[in-house]
Parts: C-alpha cells; structure tokens; sequence
C-alpha cells in the first residue's frame, strides 16, 4: 500500500512539474517572440491581407521591435524600409507625406512595410519569394527567378545569398512560434 502511494505521489508530481515547465516554457517563448502594435498589425493586416504573424515575424526579425532601429544599409523603424523605397511607396501610394524622419512613427513604419510586402506577394505569389524581395530587393528575385539554377516554373527553390536564405528561415520559424504562441486556436 505504501509503494502504491509512493507511486501515486510520483506520478502526480511529475505531472505538476510537467504541467508548470510548459508554463513556464510558454512565457519564456512569449518573452522571446513579444507582440507589440497589435492593433496597428492587425489594421494592417486585414486592409491588405497580409497575416499578421508574418508581419509580428518580420518586425522581429528586422529590428527586435525597436522604432528607432537603423540598419547599416540605412533602413529604419520596426520594419526595416530605406528612405529610398519610402518614397517610392508614397508615390504609389499618392501620399504627398514621404518625410523620411516619418519611419520612425510605428505606424507609419507598419503601414508602409505592410504595403510593400503586399506588392511583393502580388508580383511574386508566394511569401517566400516576396520576403526574399524584401530582403535582397525585387530586382534581384526577379533575376533569380529567371535563372533556372534558383527556380522552376518561376518558384524560387534556391536562394544564392546566404544572408536572404537565412533571413528567410528566421522569418518562417518567427512567424510559426507566433502561430503556435499566440494565433493557433485563438489563444488570445
């Protein structure tokens, strides 16, 4: 009767500790994956129909979540858009507003990388070629994309820079702990 009980006992704590270490496991993760500007994200996300675990994953990926972020390229804000391409995007946009200094705004900043990964998936029609894009620039994949060593039937199976593949699979991997974390099954 005693080793039962024993045996009982042991088998409720590990169940507790197993219970307690995803918890704890789960906050860990969530501090290393935080989800800041969700109501701009999620504005973002349903005007242009860009997932927004993919924008939280890119926001990650580009600046940690620092506004005031500054790449050596020169790319500013949460997600990472030179002041060149700004421009562009406020041109075809029609806003007369393209203040470069206006990046470091997390609303602006989200608005116009959103808008520019939506362009991307529109010409490219994967997420993984328009995140190649707006890593290595659309010139480039296009360029890849002709090259039948990068690409079949106009789908990018090999990306040469390295720093875009291992962009790429930070995003990805960013993006899927985001689902898991926070958008699978709605655990809001």
């Amino acid at each position: 009767m005693k080793k039962t009980l024993t045996i009982i006992g042991l088998l409720i704590a590990s169940a507790l500790i197993a219970f307690f270490w995803t918890k704890i496991d789960t906050a860990i993760e969530k501090k290393s994956h935080p989800i800041e500007y969700l109501e701009i994200v999620e504005k973002q996300a349903d005007a242009r129909s860009v997932p927004k675990e993919l924008i939280l994953a890119v926001i990650k990926t580009e600046s940690k979540y620092k506004s005031d972020a500054v790449s050596s390229a020169g790319a500013v804000g949460l997600m990472q858009i030179t002041p060149e391409t700004f421009k562009w995007l406020c041109e075809k946009n029609e806003d007369k507003a393209n203040d470069p200094n206006l990046l470091y705004t997390p609303e602006i900043n989200i608005t116009y990388g959103v808008y520019y990964l939506d362009m991307l998936y529109s010409e490219f029609g994967s997420w993984e070629s328009a995140l190649a894009a707006y890593n290595a620039g659309p010139t480039r994949v296009r360029e890849w994309i002709k090259n039948p060593d990068y690409s079949s039937d106009g789908v990018l199976t090999y990306i040469p820079y390295k720093e875009t593949r291992e962009y790429l699979e930070k995003v990805m991997k960013a993006k899927d702990k985001y689902t898991e974390l926070y958008f699978e099954n709605n655990k809001f």
